[in-house]
């Protein structure tokens, strides 16, 4: 079965966050929060990721997420982006 854009948002993992979910990128459904998908992928993944995404920061169409309890609309992409080392 394809995924549907129309349906779901797409979960892009970055450096740490895609060792920990061993993939750079799945789908979930949409309208739900973030708060909710973040609960769906550490349930789904288990303690790595969760460990990643207890300091990691959420981009949602290129922008920070602020607010964790607005639905994510159809079609959105998350960026999951840990913290980077360096400068």
């Amino acid at each position: 079965m394809g995924v549907d854009a129309a349906t779901m948002v797409t979960i892009r993992y970055f450096a740490g966050a895609r060792a920990a979910a061993g993939r750079a990128e799945e789908h979930t459904a949409a309208g739900r929060t973030l708060d909710e998908v973040v609960d769906e992928l550490a349930a789904r993944h288990g303690d790595r990721l969760v460990r990643v995404l207890r300091a990691a920061s959420f981009l949602v169409d290129g922008v920070a997420c602020h607010d964790r309890r607005a639905p994510l609309p159809a079609g959105a992409t998350i960026d999951v982006l840990p913290p980077f080392a360096g400068g």
